[in-house]
């Protein structure tokens, strides 16, 4: 092969695309992997997941360390902030982290092209980099360019006063007012970190309910926890219009559903209404690549466009929009292209709001199992009853097992609690092997633990719960 022949070229260098490249080189593939940005890592890495999560730890630590020492027995003196120390840290961790991942390349001569590409044909892809154009060519390409952030329309973003979640993770000062548009998943966690800073945050949302698609039950009790801790929430309500100041951001809001408008201000607003697939630029009306609606585009089960030799996997195909969903699109369609199986269920895809306390689930809700016409039986248990949550003085939450009526099988599991993305693994481990209620229930869990209450609350479904 010339230095410009492949025999897969990834176009995307986030969690689906250098998952993907990576599984391509272990079974034999030449592969490059066309990334924009002089870091491997993706929107998750660079500004994404990996971010957010360091600021979300730093800040517990912070909170812990004004509120929550004195109970222990530990007094400490007057606590001062470091914004500059903690972005510093912020910062080393994503480092550290994308640079682990040009090492994997290196290991498995995988060439990380940097620079935008572009589909020229189904074995041709044009890259535009800071030392000129390239083109390569592959006997198949593989399209993982991810999402980008949603824009709400009469609203401007400019990432100093009107941020997306980008500039929300490298404010270079606590605000005093910050407005979060969108009570999903992002603006939950950015509002955390912020608030446990000392801002004052309002969550708009346009729905009258946060984190739409999350079980309702669980969904009001993470509302009614932020709310304790500071977050004021104003639900059912529309943003009319934002116009940046001097000193901040006034906007005008109004009832989602009609009414007077209302004008607030505040020093910086977050937009985290969700992402839209990325596929700007690609050449996808060239070469006729369908498209839904929604402009992800069309795959089959193998992860195969309408057009031979492209493929395309993450947040541009159907599916949730989340880093391992895509790492498991990656695999799968790799391994199909050289004839191995592969298959991801996204009905089994968990999903983590990382606020504290936590929220996971895998599996169905109670409305869809309702809107399906799935008779099913529930068992609930309260944090407040397992002894490992009670010495570590994070009580806030449940655990809730959704399970068929007939057969028993666990149908959905949703948990709002301290530590609940470790937690809601058992769970998913049990959803993929077809498992039971009864199954968790006859499980011995180590005492004490947290996932007792996993076990609580399926010994729950059948009315038989010990601890309550």
């Amino acid at each position: 092969m010339s230095n410009d022949a492949f025999d897969l070229v990834v176009i995307g260098g986030g969690p689906g695309g250098y998952v993907a490249a990576i599984r391509a080189a272990q079974l034999g593939d030449r592969v490059a992997c066309v990334e924009s940005r002089a870091t491997l890592g993706g929107t998750c890495l660079n500004v994404g997941c990996i971010p957010s999560k360091a600021l979300l730890q730093s800040s517990e630590i912070y909170h812990e360390a004004v509120s929550g020492l004195a109970v222990h027995g530990i007094n400490t003196g007057k606590i001062v902030l470091d914004l500059a120390a903690m972005m510093k840290r912020k910062d080393k961790v994503v480092s550290d982290l994308t640079g682990g991942i040009a090492f994997l390349f290196k290991k498995n001569k995988i060439e990380h092209v940097q620079g935008k590409g572009r589909l020229i044909d189904a074995h041709t892809v044009r890259v535009d980099g800071p030392s000129g154009a390239r083109t390569l060519t592959a006997k198949r390409v593989l399209i993982a360019t991810g999402s980008e952030v949603a824009p709400l329309p009469g609203v401007t973003i400019d990432e100093k006063r009107i941020v997306s979640s980008t500039g929300a993770l490298c404010l270079a000062s606590v605000p005093k007012t910050l407005v979060v548009v969108g009570a999903g998943y992002i603006g939950l966690e950015m509002g955390s970190v912020w608030s446990r800073l000392g801002a004052k945050v309002t969550v708009v949302e346009y729905l009258d309910r946060i984190t739409p698609g999350m079980d309702g039950e669980t969904a009001k009790q993470l509302q009614r926890v932020l709310t304790k801790q500071g977050l004021v929430f104003k639900l059912g309500t529309r943003v009319v219009s934002a116009q940046t100041t001097s000193s901040g951001v006034t906007f005008k809001v109004a009832p989602a559903k009609g009414g007077e408008e209302q004008e607030l201000a505040a020093d910086v607003v977050l937009v985290a209404i969700g992402r839209r697939p990325f596929t700007e630029g690609l050449g996808l009306d060239a070469l006729g690549i369908a498209c839904d609606k929604a402009g992800r585009i069309v795959v089959d089960q193998a992860f195969a466009t309408n057009v031979a030799d492209v493929y395309a996997i993450g947040d541009v195909v159907a599916g949730p929009m989340l880093a391992h969903k895509a790492s498991e699109d990656g695999v799968a369609c790799v391994d199909m292209m050289h004839g191995h199986y592969g298959h991801v269920d996204y009905d089994q895809v968990p999903g983590v709001v990382y606020t504290w306390p936590e929220v996971a689930a895998v599996g169905k809700t109670e409305e869809q199992l309702k809107d399906a016409g799935v008779a099913y039986r529930v068992g609930k248990f309260p944090f407040t009853a397992v002894s490992r949550a009670k010495v570590n003085g994070d009580t806030d939450g449940m655990i809730k097992v959704l399970a068929d009526a007939t057969t028993d099988r666990v149908l959905g599991v949703h948990i709002i609690g301290p530590d609940a993305g470790t937690l809601i693994h058992e769970a998913v481990l049990c959803l993929a092997f077809g498992g039971s209620a009864e199954d968790i229930a006859r499980t011995c869990h180590a005492h004490p633990t947290l996932a007792e209450g996993l076990k609580e609350a399926a010994l729950a479904v059948g009315g038989a719960a010990i601890h309550v």
